[in-house]
């Protein structure tokens, strides 16, 4: 099966460690998953932020205050997708370590994740959905030629 185009542009905020989570997420591999997960065409920022940006963003749009690893901006699924993932790289590093993952596997479950999202799924609106994108998010990574992260 073809993959959808993607228009990307990928953003770096002001990190301590700027270059390993460069390092981690070269353009090439985030576009690739990325596109693994779209079910139709795109246009996609994602944009990697220290804590107190993401909180701030976590805060102001979900009304919740600290920094979560993922968050969805959403403005548009049809005829393509339009959408911003922000990335927390404090958060994800920290989880990636905490689960024994590398920080580049991590952040490639979190773009599927996210992507996922900006689609139309969600894990949070009963249990049926929640194992639907669970089933969807390992499915891709497979493809990718990842373990399954819930296991």
């Amino acid at each position: 099966m073809p993959l959808h185009t993607l228009s990307l542009s990928l953003q770096f905020g002001a990190l301590t460690d700027a270059a390993t989570h460069r390092a981690a997420m070269p353009r090439h591999k985030v576009a690739r998953c990325i596109r693994h997960a779209l079910e139709t065409d795109a246009e996609i920022t994602v944009r990697i932020v220290d804590a107190e940006e993401g909180q701030a963003l976590n805060r102001d749009y979900r009304g919740k205050d600290y920094a979560t690893n993922v968050l969805t901006f959403d403005y548009e699924t049809d005829p393509m997708v339009m959408a911003d993932l922000v990335l927390c790289a404090p958060v994800v590093a920290r989880e990636a370590a905490e689960q024994g993952k590398t920080l580049a596997d991590h952040y490639v479950h979190l773009l599927v994740h996210g992507t996922l999202h900006a689609q139309g799924w969600d894990h949070e609106t009963s249990e049926a959905d929640a194992e639907a994108m669970e089933a969807r998010e390992v499915e891709i990574l497979a493809g990718l030629g990842l373990p399954n992260p819930y296991a």
